[in-house]
């Protein structure tokens, strides 16, 4: 994998390849980021990054045939990325490159089994193909973990303590790249002196979601590359190319993932819906059109299932997120004219018809439903509850009406 089929995080990467090339690199690097902000793909394109030839500089030696005379050089691209196109970086993007390993949570497929990470190697060359952004309830599913909990376990510590300790195959660099360090219990202990004092070339990337779940001997001697939430822009960007659906859709998608693609991926599945065209609708059937357009409006909602109502509650109260920022920063800020102008426009109506109070104690009503929705709530009796206590909310000191 190259940065470039990276989705954004474009000061990380910069802040990775300056390590390499002004040969600061550190041996042991924990990438920490939230689910679905791409900590693990760039992890992968670090580590091919790292033993890409051109990167390491056999690329500049002249390539010399059996004969004698010079051959062209077939090694392109940018010191900024792998090259893509040499021995190591077509290996490493199959994830079969004899200096890079891998470790992850892992299952007994049998009583008594002592699994390690090498035993379910073709599954994760597989997960890896085709959830990158996954997390990893998606990778112990794809193993038929069922209820069973992964682990890292003593025996894989034993495992990574052997290949660690071999020679290098081919590359400068022996790569260790490991998934979910939280996974790693009390047994991780017997990684630390490795860690401290690796073989030389010998370079750890962990890849993690939460640090406070990390052994804290482990975290103490690595360094942290914080991998921020992606944003709006490069969400939607990223559906608009590959799922091929509008701007609009993929902005709503965007806005209501916050900065995770895999949650933006999963919801690509209830697309198609106007969750702006709804949310006025309900609230016109609230505060103007009457309890028989109310009814019909509950009618069809009901009938979408908990995922969209989720969505829909989720999408309402992003905007009143919005509304909220943009009072503070004002409506000809920068951020306020990024956003697209259907969204902005619909976010001052909100502003005009209820304040600060009222949007919060809204907010506070959408996340109680989204609760009880979770929860097996009947949607009807739930959503009329709701929009009675809106009313009450936006009536209390609503200074306009409705469009």
């Amino acid at each position: 994998m190259q940065f470039a089929s990276v989705i954004g995080q474009s000061e990380v990467k910069h802040q990775l390849t300056d390590m390499v090339q002004h040969n600061r690199l550190s041996h042991a690097l924990l990438f920490l980021g939230k689910e679905g902000s791409g900590a693990l793909p760039l992890a992968l394109a670090f580590s091919q990054y790292i033993v890409c030839e051109k990167v390491q500089g056999k690329a500049t030696e002249p390539a010399v045939s059996l004969f004698g005379e010079a051959l062209p050089a077939t090694v392109t691209g940018s010191v900024n990325d792998s090259c893509g196109a040499c021995a190591a970086c077509t290996k490493a993007a199959a994830l079969v490159h004899p200096d890079i390993h891998y470790s992850y949570p892992v299952i007994p497929r049998k009583s008594g089994d002592k699994p390690i990470s090498t035993g379910y190697i073709s599954e994760w060359r597989e997960f890896v193909k085709n959830y990158p952004y996954g997390n990893v309830f998606d990778w112990l599913q794809s193993i038929n973990a069922e209820n069973k909990q992964g682990n890292i376990t003593a025996d894989e510590c034993s495992d990574i303590l052997r290949k660690l300790s071999l020679k290098t195959f081919e590359s400068k660099y022996k790569v260790l790249v490991m998934w979910m360090p939280e996974f790693l219990g009390k047994e991780g202990n017997k990684l630390l002196k490795l860690i401290e004092e690796p073989p030389p070339n010998t370079i750890f990337l962990l890849v993690a979601e939460n640090e406070s779940q990390i052994l804290p001997t482990i975290l103490s001697r690595c360094q942290l590359v914080k991998i921020p939430a992606l944003t709006n822009n490069e969400i939607s960007a990223q559906l608009v190319q590959k799922a091929g659906i509008t701007p609009d859709q993929a902005q709503q998608l965007a806005a209501i993932s916050e900065g995770n693609y895999r949650e933006a991926l999963q919801q690509l599945n209830h697309a198609g819906e106007d969750w702006q065209y709804m949310v006025r609708e309900w609230l016109n059937a609230i505060l103007k059109n009457g309890p028989v357009s109310l009814v019909k409006w509950i009618e069809e909602l009901s009938k979408q299932g908990r995922e969209k109502q989720k969505q829909f509650l989720r999408y309402f109260n992003h905007l009143l997120e919005q509304s909220v920022r943009l009072n503070i920063l004002g409506t000809e800020s920068e951020w306020a004219n990024s956003l697209p102008l259907s969204e902005k426009d619909f976010i001052l109506r909100i502003n005009k018809m209820s304040d600060l109070a009222q949007q919060e104690a809204i907010v506070e009503e959408l996340d109680k439903a989204a609760y009880y929705i979770e929860r097996n709530a009947n949607a009807k009796i739930l959503f009329h509850a709701l929009s009675i206590k809106l009313f009450h909310i936006l009536t209390e000191k609503s200074r306009v009406k409705p469009w």
